[in-house]
């Protein structure tokens, strides 16, 4: 396993890791995929912003899953506290590749100054709530009902660690 910043190359494997998540699951509410050309602009933006954008390789050239981060919300008063995002392929799950990620993304992103880091989770996301917890991070809210997909409301679960 090599955890390495991502490149345009590698675009084309996170939009098949990414597409089926955002398509099939309760992991995001988001329900429109992002394309290759999406991807790409967003390992440009994370790199301007100096967060990192991190993915996860099974062999050279096999992308397995990734990891960056963003500031939490817009505004100075917010620049020490992050959000991260993580997705893995179904068949990467336990393998320590989501752990070896997340250090990745937590120690840049501590390196770059960042006091907190935040994760939003969909109740739907029973795992992702755990895998969080197991990493240290305390359920801190839960947003009631803020998310929809499948025709379900949905709560957002915002679980935070001090880095």
């Amino acid at each position: 396993m090599t955890i390495r910043p991502a490149t345009p190359a590698d675009c084309p494997a996170l939009e098949a890791i990414w597409a089926p998540m955002i398509r099939d699951t309760l992991v995001t509410f988001n329900s429109v995929p992002r394309s290759v050309a999406d991807l790409e602009a967003m390992i440009a933006e994370k790199a301007a912003a100096g967060h990192g954008f991190f993915v996860a390789e099974t062999a050279p050239g096999r992308v397995a899953g990734f990891a960056t981060y963003g500031q939490f919300r817009g505004g100075i008063g917010y620049a020490h506290t992050m959000e991260h995002t993580i997705i893995l392929a179904p068949e990467a799950h336990g393998r320590g590749l989501g752990r070896a990620l997340m250090a990745a993304v937590e120690e840049h992103a501590r390196a770059g100054g960042a006091h907190s880091m935040f994760a939003g989770v969909s109740s739907g996301n029973a795992a992702g709530v755990a895998f969080h917890a197991a990493l240290g991070y305390a359920e801190v809210a839960r947003l009631r009902e803020v998310g929809r997909k499948f025709d379900r409301w949905l709560d957002l679960i915002l679980m935070q660690k001090f880095l």
